[in-house]
């Protein structure tokens, strides 16, 4: 049987490409003919589309910008992703404040990020009286922004939002207006402090439950009560007891407490980066971030799922949000891999799977790599060097797939005279990376990362000026003026409550942990669960990371694991007595791993239902393929706990590559195990009118051989290496020879 027959033609997987309708994603068909439309010495295509404005049916006010292939690509519409964004994402469902109101909102914002910037480069601000503050201004946008309910109308503002924006920041500058009498009086704090600390908690609670979500707020809740009940309970979770008074102290009042080093982050570095993503997505590099991989990837075989991979790796560098950035680069790139010839379940879990692993990629990360550099206690540097194999390998193994899917169902890519070319375009507007070269500069350099994000900032704010500047020369109207400046102090400020909210609950627990010795508690009887070994550690800590990360954010899910289960894994790592820094961060950057993989695992898996969504498809299966696309991402942990060389400790370049290229070899052999097709269709027997149990016992036979092959390569073992790249050689030439026989 030809294996021809296995592919469509060019014409029959393109047809209709670009007869884009509402049946695909809500958006009015483009009438223009695509062939019409050729691209400019840039690689845009959207002016010349603007010329025939009065043959297609997008208005003129939705022509995107030059220097972009938007325009002879499918959208989605604007208002249906925002509005999935915020059923699925609670950090979107805030309000849009109208006349007073929103000059209210600014005016906050503005003075807020002036004050950190101030306490930044000042550094004469008390570290308590800066993270009370930042509380305050947190505790005060959060009422002002968000409802009660995401069903509550978003142009209102109740009196009862207003006074607990009062009360909540109120509570916060108390300790700041009384911050030397509250150190004077330390251990005998008045019925004042305690009313105060009491609200303070309970309005942080309420403000968890509306913007971060029940989970950690049950949690946190069950660790309070445990403070006080822990007395009555017999066995090894047994303590003296606390009271009231002792337990609000300790956690309203003291830095191991909500004040502690989770918050301490969030109102220094991690506000800082979070400031550098707004600016640089206001520069646009989102677009040219796509537009580049359309570049690169879009011509090849299912270019626009391998455009889909590479352009939710890159948009990870900026937005830290798994739900973000599947909504923002899917409305672009599912439509497409729809039209292409994959399936919708496919396509959604595509955009899913690399859209969440834009957390697990450097230079920026999300927000919970910043948490474990402080927790730890090593530079951010270490963290980004770590992340890069097994970010790389993560998403290797969805390209292959992604690559075997589109080979096995005979798929083409977008017509490449139709796609920028990327040298024009670098040159054009290659100057957007600046700013991400400046940061991985100074981080290198070994300059403190808060240094290295003001640095960043300082880029694109004269990257912003300079591109003005040329536009007011040109007499065209300035790219990035004031009022960008002022939405992205908004956007920043904005960004930043639901990270410093799931912090401070976080600090809650972390609290109790402190106060009572539980975390330790935990961790002993974790290890006794799993009778001290290792793996087995490994899989309750990624049970219930998995567990927690249904509900709970990733800053949140990563502190929670990390403080309970990390002791754990150290302790069957190295045993019992002081371990380095830098070797705690294999046991770290496992709970960071599956805290962040939750959001494409059943049954929850948000991003895989914002996917799912977007691509009209079902969420469960979407979910299901999502699951199997990141693969890499249940499998690359359990590597580097075993080997940490694979996070680059202590590590010669050799043996980093030799650790990578086996790891790669594995990832490939697994991927043709899922999608049973490798250089052929797997089974010998496929094609042909056998009986279909021996069709059926022969793939099966062959794809456990391929996943045997692709594990051994994957335990770092040198032994099983070997074993398992000459089993992946000899199916690899298994497979040339019979795709030989099949075209004879």
């Amino acid at each position: 049987m030809d294996e021809k027959k296995n592919e469509k033609t060019f014409e029959e997987s393109n047809a209709d490409l670009f007869d884009y309708s509402m049946d695909d994603a809500g958006d009015p068909s483009l009438d223009t003919p695509i062939d019409s439309v050729q691209p400019d010495s840039t690689g845009s295509a959207t002016e010349k589309l603007n010329e025939a404005s009065e043959n297609t049916a997008v208005s003129s006010e939705q022509q995107p910008s030059s220097g972009s292939i938007e325009g002879i690509l499918p959208t989605t519409n604007e208002e249906e992703m925002k509005k999935l964004m915020q059923d699925l994402d609670r950090e979107q469902a805030y309000r849009e404040h109208k006349c007073w109101r929103q000059w209210i909102t600014v005016i906050v914002s503005i003075v807020f990020v002036l004050f950190q910037l101030y306490a930044t480069l000042s550094g004469k601000i008390t570290a308590q009286i800066l993270r009370a503050t930042h509380l305050a201004f947190v505790q005060f946008l959060a009422f002002l922004l968000f409802p009660a309910t995401k069903k509550m109308p978003k142009d209102t503002l109740p009196w009862y939002d207003v006074l607990l924006a009062f009360l909540g920041a109120g509570c916060w500058m108390y300790i700041v207006i009384n911050f030397d009498t509250l150190v004077r009086r330390t251990g005998n704090n008045t019925v004042l402090d305690i009313i105060i600390g009491i609200i303070g908690i309970l309005i942080l609670f309420e403000s968890c439950r509306r913007i971060v979500g029940l989970p950690i707020m049950i949690i946190a809740g069950c660790f309070i009560i445990y403070a006080f009940i822990g007395k009555y309970i017999p066995g090894f979770l047994n303590h003296r007891g606390y009271s009231l008074q002792r337990v609000v102290c300790h956690l309203f009042y003291n830095t191991e407490g909500i004040m502690g080093t989770p918050i301490g982050a969030c109102s220094t570095f991690i506000f800082l980066f979070i400031l550098f993503g707004a600016l640089l997505e206001k520069t646009g590099i989102g677009q040219f971030f796509i537009d580049s991989c359309n570049a690169i990837a879009g011509g090849a075989s299912g270019g626009p799922a391998k455009v889909a991979v590479l352009s939710s790796a890159l948009l990870g560098t900026v937005s830290g949000s798994s739900v973000s950035n599947t909504v923002g680069s899917g409305s672009f790139t599912i439509p497409m891999m729809k039209r292409l010839g994959y399936k919708p379940e496919f396509a959604g879990a595509v955009e899913a799977s690399a859209s969440t692993g834009g957390q697990l990629m450097p230079p920026i990360m999300g927000a919970a790599a910043f948490l474990m550099a402080e927790s730890i206690g090593v530079p951010y540097i270490t963290i980004v060097k770590a992340a890069i194999i097994p970010a790389v390998l993560y998403f290797a193994g969805i390209f292959i797939t992604v690559h075997l899917e589109a080979k096995k169902l005979g798929l083409k890519g977008l017509p490449r005279e139709q796609l920028p070319r990327f040298l024009p375009l670098f040159l054009k507007k290659g100057y957007m990376l600046l700013p991400l070269v400046v940061i991985i500069y100074f981080l290198c350099a070994g300059f403190t990362a808060v240094f290295a994000a003001l640095m960043g900032i300082v880029a694109c704010l004269l990257i912003g000026l300079c591109v003005s500047i040329v536009d007011l020369a040109k007499g065209r109207k300035p790219t990035f003026g004031g009022k960008d400046v002022l939405e992205v102090m908004c956007t920043a400020a904005r960004n930043i409550i639901s990270v410093a909210i799931a912090c401070g609950m976080a600090g809650i627990i972390i609290g109790i942990v402190t106060l009572t010795g539980i975390g330790l508690k935990l961790g002993a009887g974790l290890v006794s669960l799993a009778h001290g070994k290792l793996f087995l550690t490994l899989v309750l800590t990624m049970i219930a990371s998995i567990i927690l990360g249904m509900g709970a954010p990733t800053t949140a899910n990563y502190l929670i694991t990390s403080t309970i289960t990390a002791g754990a894994i150290i302790t069957c790592l190295y045993g019992v007595g002081d371990v380095q820094n830098v070797m705690k961060l294999p046991a770290h950057m496992f709970a960071f791993y599956f805290g962040i993989i939750a959001d494409v695992t059943p049954p929850v898996a948000l991003a895989a239902i914002a996917g799912a969504a977007i691509a009209k498809a079902k969420p469960m299966r979407t979910a299901v393929n999502a699951t199997k696309l990141a693969i890499g991402a249940f499998i690359i942990p359990y590597m580097f706990v075993y080997n940490p060389q694979m996070l680059m400790i202590d590590a010669s370049v050799l043996t980093i590559l030799f650790i990578s290229f086996t790891a790669l070899i594995g990832m490939f052999g697994i991927s043709v195990a899922l999608e049973g097709y490798g250089l052929r269709n797997t089974g010998i027997l496929y094609g042909t009118k056998a009986a279909k149990p021996a069709v059926i016992t022969l793939d099966v036979i062959e794809r456990l051989l391929f996943a045997t092959a692709g594990i051994l390569c994957v335990i770092p073992e040198t032994k099983s290496d070997i074993i398992g790249l000459s089993m992946m050689a000899l199916l690899i030439v298994y497979q040339l020879v019979m795709k030989k026989i099949i075209k004879k």
